[in-house]
């Protein structure tokens, strides 16, 4: 008797070919292919008769297959298998494509339920490459609710409905429930091995929707354990409690060139009277492009330095940590603080007794200085949780773009700490991504959450428009013209590489690529301007130098991939012309657009899309009309689902589970069904599945 545990190729019939298949679609368990439900089906539970279809409709029959032959269609090389089908009512021709094996498989006495599309062939009507099975009281393919999955290349949805069904047959009552019986009770949930049962083989609409909402409260209950329980583990740790300096918040806000916004006094005030806690701080500040996100950020650094403790600020980039660096390094170059920058390639370093802005230093004298507790601020990347980095007194902890890490990442920098002091940094973690309530709550739940939803005073709002790709001309003659103002405009494509041969089948076939981009534009259409290239393959030098010149002015145009997507600041650009527009989401348009309009001068940015699908429509129209981040996150959560804000695969959630994250009332509930259980055992103990399956997922979301 196999069970959810047993490895997929365990299964008799599923060799290395078809485990290395499934591998693609993240199934190597029997739970994980039980996991993997249908995003469709195709109702063929109703039995026409065979003189009412016309052509054009699907349609789900009882007939006998007579009179098959095979034909081959040399021109095409293909093989026609045809025949009739015929019922009491009548009869119609029927085709199959590339089938040949079918005149050996199926009798002429034999009665099949076939199901498929109707339409026209030698100028009469013919069921087109139908599905079909024996007619038995129990059908797989046919004649009911007929499941359609996720597919990938050699796995088809008839090839997975056997697969399945052949399963669920082998772990008949060896499927345990993972939920509480009280959580079922209250809930009013099916069990887990009947949820799964009919997700797959429904008879009726019903049964879909009870089997969805219980595997879809099950999935995010589990997240809710895991998170909520990480976040109960980490109230108990203790921190250092870092008075609010008055004095000294009054004069880093009276230096600033600017005047804070009320969003931006409200963040840094509720972060200040966290830090005062002696318990670690756990906030989520979320912010619109240019809402002002790392000047909240760096007010908590001074209060922390004045206090006499370090901070460390991590970002996802290289450019974008040294970008920081110097951001950071002009507000606080007045408050007598010794900061550092840390990357995989280079380490600088300035201090109050410098006579200089910042140096270069060795990595060796950075450890030390930070070690020793001099360096105040530590800026850097991935390289800040390198064993080699330690800290004196790190009481905060700050990551840029949080999403970007991985929850092991964010971990382990929290959890920085020596033995002596027994207490962990606060953290602090940045997103200029909006995300939608329901995933907020669901996803980041251990954080508290800060909104910054106010744009410095004086932006002007930016022009969007679609373009057509045969009018791009338009688009290239408002570049034109603003750079002649002496302003400079960005280029975005999809990809790096031009395509070969064998991409030209595929869809990406398309899609606008920089290096092909950047030379079209810098030899045909601006060859009076400087046009520059950046992208993700170049080295880190090339990507500084290209940043630095079109920062300096010296490029009008800089061709990017969506590299320049977080954090690039450049006031001076004016446009920006986002190719294949369609292929990104509403929240990294919404990021890309947000490189432009950070100044007073009045911002453009033109999207061209390649394909013209209603759902392009929809999202294109969605992004025109709006240049909010926060309502344009909840569009783009309606229209592309959860999965392209937080990455279904990194989580390791089913796309059942996906789908219902923008059910608030089911988020809710699963919430608090997972606080009622932690308040009973926070150990789990009470609960071994729930236990084992915690410790799982765990993994899984990297919280270990």
């Amino acid at each position: 008797m196999i069970n959810i545990h047993t490895p997929i190729n365990n299964i008799p019939g599923i060799g290395e070919f078809y485990s290395k298949k499934l591998a693609k679609l993240g199934i190597f368990t029997i739970e994980e292919i039980l996991l993997h439900t249908p995003h469709r089906y195709e109702d063929f539970s109703k039995i026409s008769n065979i003189s009412d279809l016309e052509s054009g409709k699907s349609y789900t029959v009882k007939a006998q297959i007579k009179g098959l032959q095979n034909k081959k269609i040399f021109k095409k090389n293909m093989v026609l298998t045809e025949g009739t089908i015929s019922d009491k009512t009548g009869s119609i021709g029927v085709t199959w494509f590339n089938q040949s094996y079918l005149i050996n498989s199926i009798s002429e006495k034999d009665i099949f339920f076939l199901s498929g599309k109707v339409g026209i062939r030698s100028k009469k009507l013919s069921l087109t490459n139908p599905s079909f099975e024996r007619v038995s009281s129990d059908p797989t393919h046919t004649g009911g609710m007929i499941p359609v999955y996720p597919e990938t290349r050699g796995l088809s949805s008839k090839w997975l409905r056997f697969v399945i069904k052949n399963i669920l047959e082998k772990t008949k009552g060896n499927i345990p429930d993972i939920l509480p019986k009280k959580i079922l009770r209250e809930y009013l949930l099916l069990s887990r091995e009947e949820s799964l049962r009919k997700i797959h083989f429904p008879i009726s609409i019903k049964e879909i929707k009870n089997s969805k909402k219980r595997l879809s409260f099950e999935q995010i209950f589990l997240i809710q354990i895991a998170i909520l329980g990480e976040k109960i583990r980490i109230s108990r740790e203790k921190a250092v409690s870092i008075p609010i300096n008055i004095k000294s918040i009054k004069k880093f806000t009276s230096l600033l060139e600017f005047k804070l916004t009320d969003a931006q006094k409200k963040s840094s005030w509720r972060i200040l009277k966290d830090m005062e806690r002696d318990y670690p701080m756990n906030r989520l500040l979320e912010g619109d492009v240019g809402s002002g996100k790392t000047i909240v950020a760096t007010m908590a650094i001074a209060n922390t330095a004045k206090a006499g403790f370090q901070s460390a600020f991590m970002a996802p980039t290289e450019v974008l940590a040294k970008q920081h660096f110097k951001e950071i390094f002009k507000v606080l170059k007045n408050f007598n603080m010794n900061i550092g920058l840390l990357t995989g390639k280079e380490d600088k370093y300035y201090s109050k007794k410098l006579k200089s802005d910042f140096i270069e230093i060795s990595r060796k004298k950075l450890l030390e200085k930070t070690l020793d507790g001099e360096i105040d601020l530590l800026i850097g990347t991935h390289a800040l949780i390198q064993d080699k980095v330690k800290f004196k007194n790190l009481a905060l902890v700050i990551l840029d773009e949080q999403h970007r890490f991985g929850v092991k990442q964010r971990s382990k920098m929290i959890t920085q700490k020596r033995e002596d002091m027994k207490k962990i940094p606060h953290l602090l973690s940045m997103t200029a991504t909006p995300i939608p309530r329901t995933l907020a709550m669901s996803i980041y739940g251990d954080l508290d959450l800060s909104l910054i939803d106010e744009l410095p005073k004086g932006r002007k709002k930016i022009i969007t428009k679609m373009i057509m790709p045969n009018d791009r001309k338009k688009a290239y003659s408002v570049i034109r013209e603003e750079v002649k103002k002496n302003r400079q405009a960005f280029v975005i494509c999809p990809k790096i590489e031009p395509s070969t041969e064998i991409d030209k089948i595929s869809k990406w076939s398309t899609a606008k690529a920089v290096k092909e981009e950047h030379k079209i534009l810098s030899d045909e259409i601006f060859p009076e301007f400087s046009v520059g290239l950046i992208h993700g393959k170049m080295a880190i030098k090339e990507k500084e130098r290209a940043m630095k010149n079109f920062r300096n002015g010296k490029t009008d145009i800089l061709v990017s991939t969506s590299v320049v997507e977080v954090g690039i600041d450049v006031p001076n650009a004016t446009v920006i012309m986002i190719e294949g527009a369609d292929r990104f989401g509403l929240a990294q348009l919404h990021q890309l657009r947000g490189r432009v309009g950070r100044d007073k001068n009045r911002s453009y940015c033109f999207l061209v899309p390649e394909s013209f699908s209603e759902k392009t429509k929809k999202r294109i129209k969605a992004i025109v009309n709006c240049n909010n981040g926060f309502k344009l996150a909840e569009r783009d959560l309606e229209l592309r689902g959860p999965g392209d804000f937080i990455g279904s695969r990194q989580w390791g959630i089913p796309d059942i589970a996906m789908g219902a994250f923008s059910d608030m009332k089911l988020v809710e509930s699963a919430r608090d069904a997972a606080r009622t259980i932690l308040e009973e055992s926070i150990s789990l103990n009470k609960y071994p599945l729930l236990k084992s399956k915690i410790a799982e997922i765990r993994k899984k979301m990297h919280l270990e």
